[in-house]
């Protein structure tokens, strides 16, 4: 099968800017089907000026520069140039590259990922040559540009008229989809409640396994817990609340291991929210290297958080975790991970925390019982999700 893949991110060694799991994601999915004998090519969104082309494991990948006043994921500007681009991605009409590939290429199918920098204009590249689409909602691009439906410190209940103005040309070209896919059930259940995809095949696809083999790690005994949080250090992500609630705790019961970029200004941030706590500042590290270093990793989203590759990293690893009632992490205990869920705010993780610590045992129990877990959804079974749904669309279309 040959498929076109368009994602705003896609991580090579001349472009390799990464923001989320998302685009690690799609690469991994990417090379796997290449590996079961796929010809894939993918187009990214430019992140830099006259970016060139690249093959990367034996994938051609295309960088498409956007017709925006500037270039996406680059410095943060101010709030009125937001706004005009906003207004300017939710009209583009072209994707010249990306029907330049087709063109060319002549794939059996598009698959497109996250879409800020590319627009939906992708999908009419393909929708009017007759190429079937099937579009994988990482995020909340769709229905607000921000991408993420957070304002104000906490999720957006409904959707405010900013946004349903910003994004009215996105939500009408969702007509043009063969299939939508959502990361979890929850991202795929606030679409369609806004009226999106009424017409559109629907499918579930956790992506419920590590993204990078990761071994178990055994914990050695400590009267200390010690919490990890790995992930990009924002407030949707509830650093904030977790940092805020380790500050409630007695210092020497808890220590907090934090993977992830953070400037010198945010450290001294987050040490003036907890200045008698031990918060240990990792930076960039591979998982791996994270997990060996904690007993429970917490995750603390105060946002629906689409679906958190972070819970099958920690299942891989042998870890539980810790999470908020948010996006689809419910959903992951519901389908087998091991873990506890809180609410968001720093009193509830506080005293959450304070019930592990009280009961040493039942954390030992559950990495007991992640120990002995045989793990049956794998990457190779996502991939043969998506392979399966990819030939039904191909096969059905008229």
């Amino acid at each position: 099968m040959k498929v076109l893949v368009t994602s705003s991110l896609y991580p090579t060694p001349g472009a390799p800017k990464v923001v989320g799991g998302a685009e690690i994601f799609v690469r991994r999915l990417v090379e796997s089907l290449v590996a079961r004998g796929d010809t894939i090519e993918v187009v990214r969104a430019a992140s830099v000026p006259d970016q060139k082309a690249e093959r990367y494991n034996d994938v051609d990948v295309y960088s498409a520069q956007s017709r925006n006043i500037y270039l996406p994921f680059t410095e943060q500007r101010s709030a009125p140039a937001r706004g005009i681009w906003h207004a300017i991605e939710d009209w583009q009409r072209t994707a010249d590259v990306v029907g330049a590939r087709i063109d060319a290429f002549k794939p059996d199918l598009l698959h497109s990922n996250n879409l800020s920098g590319l627009t939906t204009a992708v999908w009419k590249a393909a929708f009017d040559r007759r190429i079937p689409i099937v579009h994988t909602l990482h995020d909340y691009y769709l229905t607000c540009p921000r991408c993420s439906r957070f304002s104000n410190g906490r999720a957006c209940k409904h959707t405010c008229f900013s946004c349903k103005l910003l994004t009215i040309s996105r939500r009408s070209a969702t007509s043009q989809l063969s299939a939508v896919v959502g990361v979890s059930q929850r991202i795929l259940d606030i679409h369609t409640e806004l009226g999106l995809f009424s017409n559109t095949t629907r499918k579930v696809i956790r992506h419920a396994s590590a993204l990078q083999p990761i071994a178990p790690s055994a914990t050695p005994p400590s009267n200390t817990l010690r919490l990890g949080f790995i992930g990009r250090l924002t407030e949707e992500k509830g650093i904030y609340n977790l940092v805020k609630a380790v500050s409630l705790l007695p210092p020497s019961s808890v220590r907090l291991v934090i993977a992830g970029y953070a400037s010198d200004e945010l450290k001294q941030e987050l040490q003036n929210l907890a200045p008698r706590a031990t918060l240990e500042f990792l930076g960039f590290i591979a998982p791996e290297k994270f997990y060996e270093q904690i007993d429970v990793v917490v995750i603390p989203p105060i946002w629906e958080e689409p679906g958190p590759i972070v819970v099958a990293d920690a299942r891989a690893a042998g870890k539980p975790f810790l999470g908020t009632r948010f996006g689809g992490i419910p959903e992951a205990v519901a389908h087998g991970a091991k873990g506890w869920l809180t609410e968001p705010d720093p009193e509830s993780l506080a005293a959450s925390i304070r019930q592990l610590l009280s009961k040493p045992h039942e954390i030992a129990a559950m990495v007991k019982q992640l120990s002995l877990q045989s793990i049956q959804y794998t990457f190779a079974s996502v991939v043969e999700e998506y392979r399966t749904l990819f030939e039904n669309v191909v096969a059905s279309r008229p």
